[in-house]
């Protein structure tokens, strides 16, 4: 089997199945596993993040779908060399992977019509799902079961132990800084499974863009800074916006200096295997005492109110 992951999930999910050979061709966003790095790219991006503010990416980013452009574009002569028989794709989100009707118009043009699926989960139980449609159509059942009923067990025991937490913060996921959108789909739920309380974010329904009133309404006493696609140190450099929020060093979180930066990339951006260890970051971020591992620099870190 050919296999063409068009989004970072999908390929986190073929590798942790044992797909590793199969997979023959990726995006230019899919670096994990390291393995996946090698493989043939045949997704580009219009936009260059490093180069750009946040408000500079969410500003191109609009313009784009406005115009009718999208974000991404698929390497057409790639994909012919490719020659997949399998497409992994998505309707979830514009922003986050190529457009679904280009990956049909793509899988046209193909001297033959790969299987495409299309994976769009809202909730922790999708990414399950996910994970099994796809044991299903590469053989690999089996595996996929075994997979799920791990995962399924560590969801298990943050639940069981965070119910035993005295008390459920209030806890604002940010998905972009500049403007401000709250995390939605899996975010909310991963935060009551944590132990926490999301008051902003709607769960299953997708991030949203909001005022800075409503968050400091919210009165926060955990904010996690999860912008999408930004791994902590590009986070990290953000930061001189938050000073500038009227109101922002009133608030508990700030006050009691529990405010966090997040690799969002890798952990709670992306709907793959990799959601269950952002959910137990999030339960160590809020319950500490309940679940004390240390978490390195490179997935969490505490930021500095005044920074």
């Amino acid at each position: 089997m050919r296999i063409c992951s068009l989004l970072p999930s999908a390929t986190e999910i073929a590798f942790a199945l044992g797909l590793d050979d199969s997979v023959v061709a990726v995006t230019h966003e899919c670096d994990y596993p390291p393995q996946a790095r090698s493989k043939r790219v045949v997704v580009k991006s219009s936009i260059d993040p490093a180069s750009q503010s946040s408000a500079e990416i969410d500003k191109s980013i609009g313009e784009r779908l406005k115009g009718n452009r999208g974000v991404y574009t698929i390497d057409l002569p790639r994909l012919r060399e490719a020659d997949p028989d399998l497409i992994l794709t998505q309707e979830l989100c514009d922003v986050c992977a190529v457009d679904y009707d280009e990956v049909l118009s793509a899988a046209r043009s193909l001297a033959r019509r790969p299987k495409i699926i299309s994976l769009t989960p809202t909730l922790l139980a999708g990414v399950l799902r996910d994970i099994e449609l796809v044991g299903e159509a590469t053989g690999k059942q089996r595996e996929a079961g075994a997979v799920v009923g791990r995962l399924s067990a560590r969801i298990d025991r943050v639940r069981e132990q965070a119910a035993g937490a005295g008390y459920r913060p209030r806890v604002a996921c940010m998905e972009w800084l500049d403007p401000i959108y709250i995390a939605g789909h899996w975010i909310p739920e991963m935060v009551e499974l944590a132990g926490g309380r999301d008051e902003l974010g709607k769960k299953g329904l997708p991030s949203e863009k909001t005022s800075w009133d409503r968050v400091v309404q919210s009165a926060p006493e955990v904010i996690v800074l999860m912008p999408c696609g930004f791994e902590v140190e590009r986070t990290m450099k953000e930061l001189e916006l938050l000073p500038r929020l009227p109101g922002w060093a009133d608030l508990p979180a700030v006050r009691e200096r529990r405010v966090f930066a997040v690799n969002g990339s890798a952990y709670f951006n992306r709907p793959g295997p990799r959601l269950v260890d952002g959910l137990e970051i999030l339960a160590r971020l809020f319950h500490p005492k309940i679940f004390p591992a240390e978490l390195d620099a490179e997935t969490a870190r505490r930021v500095d109110p005044s920074a």
